[in-house]
């Protein structure tokens, strides 16, 4: 299969393409969305030895979900982790990372979806402000503290949750 052509359909917070897909004689239209590059991060804060997560609305899902801390990369040149820093401290309230490290990056979804995720595990020990998010993106965001116990009990419904949870009961015992 090979791309021949792509039009941007819709070009607002996210965007929608057209592309064109030549596959053997057959010429194929499909649509695919571009919210763009995101990264995410099971937080662990050391002195208090809990983990914390955030609860917010998510339109996808039209009701409150509980997930790691999350957000876009600012155009432009900002790196995974210095986005993954700043939403730390936007969402939780951490303004240093004492320890950063790379999990996995993911295609959420694939199939129509151009999103990638990557995917850390994080430890800071001294949060310096509320967190709860940044009024002027709307952001209505609750922190959730868990201990280990209760974070695996926990039935989580979020991917890129899921995959940190997970990760962590494999390597951090």
């Amino acid at each position: 299969m090979k791309i021949t052509k792509v039009e941007t359909v819709y070009d607002g917070f996210y965007k929608l393409r057209k592309l064109t897909v030549q596959d053997g004689d057959q010429q194929l239209t499909r649509e695919r969305f571009e919210p763009g590059r995101a990264v995410a991060a099971l937080v662990y804060d050391t002195n208090k030895q809990e983990y914390v997560f955030v609860r917010q609305f998510r339109i996808g899902a039209e009701q409150e979900v509980e997930e790691i801390a999350a957000g876009m990369l600012d155009k432009g040149h900002e790196s995974p982790e210095e986005a993954l820093r700043r939403e730390i401290e936007e969402e939780l309230g951490y303004a240093e990372v004492d320890h950063l490290e790379h999990i996995v990056t993911i295609f959420p979804s694939p199939g129509g979806n151009a999103e990638t995720i990557g995917i850390y595990y994080a430890e800071v020990s001294q949060q310096s402000g509320a967190g709860g998010g940044v009024a002027s993106e709307n952001e209505n965001i609750t922190l959730l503290r868990l201990s280990r116990a209760e974070m695996d009990a926990r039935e989580w419904r979020d991917a890129k949750t899921l995959i940190a949870v997970q990760w962590a009961r494999l390597n951090k015992k």
